[in-house]
């Protein structure tokens, strides 16, 4: 079925929906409060429009853009614009630091970037010195900016004026998309990605046309996705996750995408909208699991019992889709859905979801068993920047906890040397951008090697770690840290574990609690805090994480328990180095900068937890 889609590039399927169903909503935004609806014909029509401007402003045919927003609805006119010209869309993150944007915008020798507001347009003033080819900054919100740097004035235009300048270079360009459009190959190059620079700096990950319109189909076929799907976007756009269920799929589908007012009303958002589908990393997950867990503690002995009873009844047959179930079981469901679960279903704005994903990282299988025991359909997949977007996930009807599934349609893969997962198709990216060196190690006689080591068993993929990850003992025992952190992770109260065992005597742990959850725990019990590090100093709350590792370890092998911890006082950040844009852990940088602590934990005494 969805392995017939149009052989076309993603802004001729663009023009395809805008002349199939002109008035259909293609896209949903939310300002001031109020719900507006934007149909496939001005989809179309105005980012037509911000190419032309786009052009307009010199950028030729192949130039890069620059996009340093949150996900709205310019983001995609943008990136759709681009194409509609034969330009290339390169989305930076909106939470990077200025060095971080400096270096992105430069490497991808960007010249027009569109940002969202004065916040985002002092990052590239500040770096207008590494910049050498830009041309112009477009804002979308242009408050505050009465006052900019007269190095940059003459340079600044709203996005509103992008749109009008686009519109009066098509009086004297009319045919310039449609010619574009009529010389656009699935060859041509789409995006560059940026990843998220876990090991050191970002690399440019050139997607081609051929890339999306490879995966589409298998995404689409793996997820049950059709035209009347429902998404909320929120996660980063420059993230290839994000993209696929933005623009590659609801393009090629004519489905709705709905942006909520910032990513901070997530929450309000998915209530208003009740998507029918939902992307979530495994951090989303977990800060959902932490928020049922934290209304449950507050609530009254009935709901608690309720919950509970609700939680033991569903759980033998959470792994069975709703149409799988016995009658039974669907008459156990009913019940707990009547008296509880859909409460709590509404609550976290997943009651209408046909299809919930986690991916990106790694989530402990018990969080995604809590959800699918509340009866949100949730499934884990996998996917790189690199095989544009998800390649792997776990059938509807066939989920195995802890694995991310089978393969998509048009993937091909295998196991290699050390268990590394190799995979082979349409969707395998062109390769990074100035570095000849990082792509040849990346593909090598066409296959993707993905860095990652995987177990198969019954048809299904199980990720044991990254390679580079993998951790020998003093003692000579290969560890899995990402299991280890799993484990640990699935507490509501740890937000964080990182591993330290590499030529190690035994296992130790950095931990960062998870405030919010902590604080309400510490508040019901009457603890005195006024902080973060004042909460963690406590000696309560080390029992607390004591009993929570212990509890984790008895998920482990011996020789995997963590035998001691040290608890952060601070969160981990962005800013310092210390993750990324995407909240992966940089374990170097951690590492480095907790040198002293770590050597504190292996030095004298018996190791405990």
């Amino acid at each position: 079925m969805s392995n017939n889609l149009p052989t076309l590039t993603l802004p001729q399927m663009l023009r395809e929906q805008a002349r199939l169903q002109p008035g259909r909503p293609a896209i949903r935004q939310k300002d001031f409060g109020i719900w507006q609806a934007i149909g496939w014909d001005d989809y179309y029509r105005r980012a037509s429009h911000v190419g032309l401007g786009l052009r307009a402003l010199g950028l030729p045919a192949g130039g890069h853009v620059g996009v340093l927003a949150e996900n709205r609805i310019e983001w995609v006119l943008a990136q759709m614009g681009c194409g509609l010209v034969g330009a290339i869309a390169v989305g930076v993150y909106p939470t990077s630091p200025a060095p971080e944007v400096a270096y992105v915008l430069n490497h991808a020798d960007v010249e027009v970037v569109v940002c969202e507001d004065q916040e985002q347009t002092d990052k590239v003033i500040e770096a207008l010195d590494q910049l050498p080819h830009l041309r112009a900054i477009v804002v979308m919100e242009t408050k505050g900016l009465r006052n900019a740097d007269e190095r940059v004035r003459d340079r600044i235009l709203s996005f509103a004026d992008l749109e009008r300048l686009g519109v009066e270079y098509e009086a004297t360009h009319r045919h310039l998309v449609e010619e574009t459009l009529a010389a656009q190959r699935l060859d041509d190059l789409a995006l560059m990605i940026y990843t998220s620079g876990s090991t050191g700096k970002p690399k440019g990950a050139m997607i081609r046309y051929a890339n999306i319109r490879g995966v589409a189909p298998g995404i689409i076929d793996r997820l049950g996705l059709a035209a009347d799907t429902v998404h909320l976007s929120y996660l980063p756009l420059c993230h290839v996750a994000e993209q696929m269920l933005t623009t590659f799929c609801p393009i090629y589908l004519g489905s709705t995408v709905a942006f909520g007012e910032s990513i901070r009303t997530v929450q309000e958002d998915l209530r208003e909208i009740a998507p029918t589908m939902f992307l979530g990393v495994p951090r989303i997950w977990e800060k959902l699991h932490s928020a049922i867990t934290i209304r449950m503690q507050e609530s009254g002995p009935v709901q608690r019992w309720l919950f509970a009873r609700a939680l033991a009844a569903c759980a033998p047959f959470a792994h069975k889709s709703a149409a799988q179930r016995t009658a039974g079981e669907r008459l156990t469901h009913a019940i707990c859905y009547g008296l509880i679960l859909r409460a709590l279903q509404n609550f976290i704005g997943l009651r209408k979801a046909r299809v919930a994903l986690t991916g990106a990282a790694p989530i402990p299988p018990a969080v995604v068993h809590f959800f699918r025991t509340l009866g949100v359909p949730l499934v884990e997949v996998y996917g790189l920047t690199e095989s544009t977007g998800m390649i792997t996930g776990q059938p509807l009807d066939a989920v195995a906890f802890g694995s991310v599934g089978t393969p998509i349609l048009g993937v091909e893969h295998r196991i290699g040397a050390r268990g590394e997962l190799l995979v082979h198709g349409e969707m395998v990216f062109a390769g990074y951008y100035k570095n000849p060196e990082a792509t040849a190690d990346a593909i090598r006689d066409g296959w993707l090697h993905t860095g990652d080591v995987v177990e198969e068993r019954d048809g299904q993929l199980y990720i044991v770690d990254r390679l580079k990850d993998i951790m020998i003992t003093a003692g000579g025992k290969n560890l899995t840290p990402s299991e280890i952190e799993k484990a640990m992770k699935s507490s509501p109260y740890i937000k964080e574990c990182i591993v330290v065992a590499d030529g190690r005597k035994f296992v130790s742990a950095l931990i960062q609690i998870d405030y919010e959850t902590v604080s309400r725990w510490a508040e019901g019990r009457q603890i005195p805090f006024t902080h973060f590090r004042s909460l963690v100093e406590h000696p309560e709350v080390r029992a607390l994480i004591e009993a929570e590792i212990a509890r984790g370890n008895a998920q482990l092998a011996q020789v995997s328990h963590i035998r001691r911890f040290h608890l952060l006082n601070k969160e981990l950040d962005h800013d310092d180095g210390e993750v990324t844009a995407t909240m992966k852990v940089r374990r170097a940088s951690v590492y480095k900068t907790y040198a002293d602590v770590i050597e504190a934990m292996y030095r004298g005494g018996a190791a405990h937890a």
